[in-house]
């Protein structure tokens, strides 16, 4: 995705970046996009964010950040967990990652990040991935969560544009790749390699109903979430 914490810093009042990016903020998967100037970045080059206790000190950060981070985890609830054992009582935890059907478009794996260990969904049981979470539930299940706000954000977002088909194709072959039978799991690699690199990431329009990463244009195909984390008594 391209630049999203600067893309979403957009939709952003200034009431709400005052308020939630006040005081120590670290951004964890910020690289060179962080979301406010003096926010402290944690990326591939400082350590592996799945185990971010190993670097940070519990309860040190007002505001702990991820953008587009989450989704790369081997281990989503507990890297979640872990960032919001970084939050001082009072402090808050904000997470956006991809909405698994703006984003995906029901293809997995992801045809536009092949590193995407996960999907995410916002207060549904539904859902066609193999490997999805719903964001509230994960954030509110934290322990002394209070629940700010969770919300899609689409801006730009061309819903005439989602791929029409390869869904259930490409599940099967994502189903395949984990098979036992190893001719199965072969031919799985084969296929998906081959539409990978010839088919999908090349096609700069949906006029066969092919899906368009958005996102690397203006769009937004994502969830934002926001929890304080409430003062012990």
């Amino acid at each position: 995705m391209s630049n999203e914490s600067s893309k979403t810093q957009l939709e952003r009042t200034s009431e709400f970046i005052n308020t939630f990016f006040a005081g120590n903020v670290i951004d964890i998967g910020g690289g060179n996009d962080p979301v406010i100037a003096n926010a402290e970045v944690f990326d591939l080059v400082h350590g592996d964010a799945q185990n971010i206790l190993k670097y940070k000190e519990k309860e040190s950060y007002d505001c702990v950040y991820s953008s587009h981070c989450l989704e790369h985890m081997r281990d989503v609830p507990s890297a979640l967990s872990e960032w919001w054992s970084l939050v001082k009582p009072g402090g808050y935890l904000v997470t956006v990652v991809p909405h698994e059907d703006l984003y995906e478009q029901k293809i997995w794996p992801s045809i536009f990040n092949k590193d995407h260990k996960a999907t995410f969904r916002l207060k549904s049981e539904k859902t066609w991935s193999p490997c999805s979470y719903d964001i509230y539930s994960l954030n509110a299940n934290l322990p002394n969560a209070n629940y700010i706000s969770a919300e899609v954000q689409d801006s730009n977002y061309d819903y005439f544009m989602q791929g029409k088909k390869l869904g259930k194709f490409s599940r099967k072959i994502y189903k395949w790749k984990r098979s036992k039978n190893l001719f199965k799991k072969n031919i799985s690699n084969l296929l998906y390699n081959f539409l990978y690199n010839n088919l999908w990431i090349n096609i700069d329009n949906n006029s066969n109903g092919i899906p368009v990463d958005q996102t690397l244009g203006n769009a937004l195909a994502q969830i934002q979430t926001v929890f304080q984390k409430t003062e012990i008594n």
